[in-house]
């Protein structure tokens, strides 16, 4: 059978399909990263504060984490059933709810990464003369970047998935036309959505997963299993330092 029949014969492979159909593919990915990105970059907005929160006292941990872990216990539907009177049908609330399910996985994430920090090397840039803000920017956040950026990998890849939920209000980028071809019985629009969906989970992952092992240089393999870090810099007004992996005998 030919290439061109296999639209009329319904196949799941039809190379026609995505040629003719190339543009509604173009702008349904297009919407499905934007959508996730949105997403992920304003839930690490809202987690970070929440993770500092949460660190900052017991008392304040309970809650946020208790909190965050509901909304992710909520089924989508009644998510979205819930942020309707306040969004409508609209991309922001696509974008709300996946925010709020990002907020579990992110603020563990942060804050996980934020406690790991070595107490030396807190007491060695206090020593320093080094106040908070200078601590938490230049000293802990390095070090917390591999639990950090592992969490941000875990909920791009979970946003993909979960954006597709967003047909059900017509933002819901590939999902859409998932759902408008098993509604339609279209089994080239669900392969092709469907694998395309799949691409964008496995290169955001590996993008991040390459971000992360630039960023965190000290965390590649032929690494030293054990070791600590030190902080190095001049004592005096204006001076820098930087934080860096030092090898254990």
């Amino acid at each position: 059978m030919s290439e061109r029949n296999c639209l009329v014969a319904n196949d799941w492979v039809c190379g026609e399909y995505v040629r003719t159909r190339g543009q509604e593919l173009v702008d349904a990915t297009v919407q499905h990263l934007g959508i996730t990105a949105a997403s992920v970059v304003i839930g690490v907005l809202i987690s970070f504060p929440l993770a500092l929160l949460a660190r900052r006292a017991r008392a304040f941990a309970g809650p946020v984490l208790g909190v965050t872990t509901v909304l992710y216990s909520i089924p989508s539907l009644a998510m979205f059933s819930l942020l309707l009177p306040l969004f409508g049908l609209s991309v922001s609330l696509v974008v709300t709810g996946l925010v709020l399910y990002s907020l579990t996985i992110l603020v563990r994430n942060i804050l996980a990464g934020l406690q790991a920090v070595p107490q030396e090397a807190r007491e060695a840039a206090r020593g320093m003369g080094y106040g908070p803000l200078r601590l938490l920017w230049e000293v802990e956040l390095p070090l917390a970047l591999p639990a950090m950026l592992a969490g941000v990998r875990i909920a791009t890849v979970s946003t993909v998935a979960l954006t597709t939920v967003g047909s059900i209000v017509d933002y819901g980028g590939l999902g859409t036309l998932i759902v408008g071809g098993l509604q339609s019985d279209f089994k080239a629009q669900v392969l092709t959505a469907s694998v395309l969906c799949v691409l964008l989970a496995v290169l955001a992952d590996l993008l991040l997963l390459g971000v992360q092992r630039w960023l965190t240089p000290w965390t590649r393999v032929g690494a030293p299993a054990r070791g600590g870090f030190r902080i190095r810099g001049l004592r005096g007004r204006g001076d820098t330092a930087r934080v860096e992996p030092e090898k254990v005998a």
